[in-house]
């Protein structure tokens, strides 16, 4: 995996000693996304300049150095990401007659776009990618970025260039950068706890969506289009629907066989993340069985029961035969990491699972440098208990009048955080759900709302930014909600807007963000767009059924390992914030929030984010979330605008 930058001046000048000078130092802001070379290209007479820092994952020579030129010099790329069908690519182009000099990939990506154009190489290539793409004919720069999201790119007008970045950290290494902070994006922010892809937390900076191509001219505007639209993919799925279970299972294990294999492709030492999860289970299983020698796989787990999956992935990786490497993470290991997130995650973000997802991602780094993951079967094949919140109990209860939801409301929320913890300990450890407090802080919010899509969303929400922001702010409409009409369950809409919202903004920025703090490739089968186009073909009976989720998967998982191993509640992969917030943490939060207040006093309504800290620190509900949310903003401002890396964590109470 790689990091790049760029710029394309606005107006034709000549690049100069100091602008070369500035792309080696935004290069030098993401040198960890590519520990092991840089490169710097630019011409004068265009006023375009190209960085690149490499992670050596296929051809290690000095052959994959980048940026590269196309063999007729009239393109020069610089790209991260990994082509997993470059091969296939590659003989269809030396059937044109073209030959080639290396066996990277990168260069089979730049000869495919002199043989094809962008969009029709966009459509032609399976992988994860973000790349800039420099046409000396046209004079136009081209921002690529892959059909689900999995790399990032930045871009936006500074000063008098159009920058863009793997990371937003580089546009600080521009001389004379003054962002101002996106009122839209803050206000997301506080709703869910991320910016979503629509925005960047700064104005005048944006990202390239998934599946879109933006072509930049100087003195002309931006054009902006998609080769691959989540839209399209759903449409003909539900035009195309699979019903004969035995098929769809034997297509998807076929299609998913294909995609594993595929991303085991590598140069250097691979392995893959285990949790005692279906999806990182179904993963390594693939992966085992595509293998002719033990796949290294590396889990982690905490002295904390309720928070601990280790013994399930060790039980899962024995069965199958990996060799596995697993760390118990103490507290203080845990709570070291929180000095440096809002270093590693140079937006505000504020999912807690960012501190396991770091710790597993620098464990694995140790041994491996490529791990594939589970990531992204949730949102496809219906992995999360919300999906079908409109059936069973909860349905009913959402069809009671609003008077009586409310007095349900309040009733739930008059009980003690501590109480409903209590309650889930009294449950078998193999049934108890983890976040019990904040899971019925979540349902009782949405029992007060009136439409699935609002109720839904509920369960990712934290502030309401309305009020919570200090001058007014209206929402505007979502752009990823699915057309009216087109869905005739809200699990599927729900499932439509999380895979463009939530999925990209919060899950796919928290694994490239923590594994490139630790210079370490994810690779995620799950997430190959042949397995999500397949999986909207699937109907809801073979995804979020009842009594199970993932169905199709957890089917397909069974194959390979017992059920009883596997077949348990749904923990997700976080740490317990609530309970530090209260002890270990207590000093640090109380103290950030403090610093808060006198330099983003004008931001924020303080008296609720204070009565959110008192509730908690006297057993409430649902509180720790939101203000984990409002203490990762702090840290990140003080990181960023103040540029002091905050360092109170650690204090104990």
């Amino acid at each position: 995996m790689c990091g790049i930058a760029g710029y394309l001046v606005d107006s034709v000048t000549a690049v100069s000693w100091r602008d070369r000078q500035v792309l080696h130092e935004m290069a030098n802001t993401i040198r960890h996304r590519g520990p092991d070379d840089e490169g710097i290209w630019a011409n004068p007479q265009d006023g375009i300049g190209l960085a690149h820092r490499r992670l050596a994952i296929l051809d290690l020579s000095s052959g994959g150095h980048q940026p590269m030129a196309s063999a007729c010099r009239r393109f020069v790329i610089a790209f991260n990401g990994e082509i997993y069908n470059h091969q296939v690519v590659r003989r269809e182009l030396e059937g044109t007659g073209r030959s080639f000099r290396s066996s990277s990939d990168t260069e089979v990506l730049v000869e495919a776009v002199v043989e094809w154009g962008v969009e029709e190489t966009c459509r032609r290539i399976n992988g994860m990618f973000a790349f800039a793409l420099w046409d000396s004919r046209e004079r136009c720069l081209w921002l690529v970025r892959d059909r689900i999201g999995k790399k990032p790119l930045y871009f936006g007008r500074t000063h008098r260039w159009v920058a863009f970045a793997s990371e937003l950290k580089a546009f600080w290494a521009i001389p004379g950068f003054s962002p101002k902070v996106s009122e839209g994006a803050m206000a997301e922010y506080l709703r869910y706890g991320y910016v979503a892809d629509q925005h960047s937390i700064f104005d005048g900076i944006t990202k390239v969506l998934p599946g879109e191509i933006v072509r930049l001219t100087a003195g002309r505007d931006t054009a902006r289009s998609r080769y691959w639209s989540l839209l399209d993919v759903a449409k003909s799925g539900l035009s195309q629907r699979i019903n004969d279970e035995t098929e769809a299972e034997e297509a998807l294990l076929a299609t998913l066989r294909d995609a594993t294999q595929s991303r085991m492709m590598a140069d250097v030492p691979l392995g893959a993340f285990l949790s005692g999860g279906i999806d990182s289970g179904l993963v390594a299983s693939l992966m085992q069985e595509c293998a002719s020698s033990p796949v290294r796989t590396f889990s982690i787990g905490f002295n904390e029961a309720s928070f601990n999956e280790a013994d399930v992935a060790k039980s899962v990786a024995a069965h199958l035969g990996t060799r596995h490497t697993e760390l118990i993470v103490s507290d203080q290991q845990a709570l070291e990491v929180v000095p440096t997130l809002a270093d590693i995650f140079d937006e505000p973000f504020a999912d807690a699972s960012q501190i396991p997802t770091f710790l597993l991602a620098r464990l694995t780094r140790q041994h491996v440098t490529v791990a594939l993951t589970g990531d992204g079967g949730d949102e496809s094949f219906g992995g999360y208990s919300r999906y079908r919140n409109d059936r069973g109990l909860t349905g009913l209860l959402y069809g009671l009048p609003f008077p009586v939801r409310n007095v349900l409301a309040r009733g739930m929320e008059s009980v003690p955080a501590n109480v409903w913890d209590t309650a889930a300990c009294a449950l078998p450890h193999h049934r108890r759900p983890r976040f019990l407090a904040s899971k019925v802080a979540k349902y009782a919010r949405a029992l007060r709302l009136r439409g699935s899509s609002e109720r839904n969303k509920a369960f990712l929400s934290f502030w309401n930014p309305a009020s919570l922001l200090a001058h007014p702010w209206l929402p505007g409409t979502d752009p990823f909600d699915p057309p009216v009409g087109l869905f005739d369950s809200s699990s599927e809409a729900m499932q439509f807007w999380e895979s463009q919202h939530y999925l990209p903004g919060d899950l796919l920025a928290k694994v490239d963000r923590a594994t490139m703090a630790a210079s370490l490739e994810a690779r995620c089968p799950l997430l190959d767009h042949r397995v999500i186009e397949l999986a909207w073909r699937l109907p809801e009976s073979q995804k979020a059924s009842s009594p199970a989720l993932k169905k199709i998967l957890r089917s397909l998982l069974f194959r390979y390992v017992p059920r009883e191993m596997v077949d348990l509640p749904k923990q997700g992969f976080s740490v317990p914030i609530g309970t530090w917030l209260r002890s270990s943490l207590k000093d640090w939060a109380g103290d950030t929030l403090a610093h808060g207040r006198t330099t983003l006093g004008e931001w924020l309504d303080w008296q609720q984010i204070e009565s959110s800290w008192a509730v908690h620190q006297n057993g409430g509900l649902g509180e720790s979330e939101r203000l984990w949310t409002i203490l990762m903003l702090c840290c990140w401002h003080e990181r960023w605008f103040e540029k002091t890396i905050p360092n109170r964590a650690g204090a104990s109470s």
